[in-house]
């Protein structure tokens, strides 16, 4: 079975950095991606970025492209999220999923891990 477990969320002030993970597990072939998504209290869950792991190939939501960074260890089986310049609209819950298309629309995806915290203070 597939499974991923999302990891390193925390509280951090505004301007700070925090990287996410996302371990996967449970796959049957190498070509495949991982997004990031975050769902804000209140707000529906939005796609913050996506990496096929095969390739290495990105997207990035607009609002975070400029701050955030995606990669992927393939040894490790886990996808980072760097998050620099943290702002109090960065807190969320923080999400990982799989799908088998380059996406960043959430129905795109089958399986998701459980969320990780991000709390900013200003």
């Amino acid at each position: 079975d597939v499974q991923l477990q999302a990891s390193g969320g925390g509280s951090v002030q505004a301007g700070g950095s925090l990287r996410l993970s996302c371990a996967y597990s449970g796959f049957s072939f190498d070509d495949h991606t991982i997004g990031w998504f975050r769902q804000a209290p209140g707000k529906e869950r939005e796609g913050v970025s996506c990496i096929d792991v095969g390739d290495g190939r990105t997207i990035y939501a607009n609002s975070v492209k400029d701050r955030f960074t995606i990669s992927a260890d393939n040894a490790k089986k886990t996808v980072y999220l760097q998050i620099r310049s943290l702002k109090p609209e960065d807190a969320a819950v923080y999400y990982c999923a799989t799908s088998n298309m380059m996406s960043m629309f959430e129905h795109e995806y089958r399986e998701w891990g459980q969320g990780t915290l991000v709390t900013v203070s200003s």
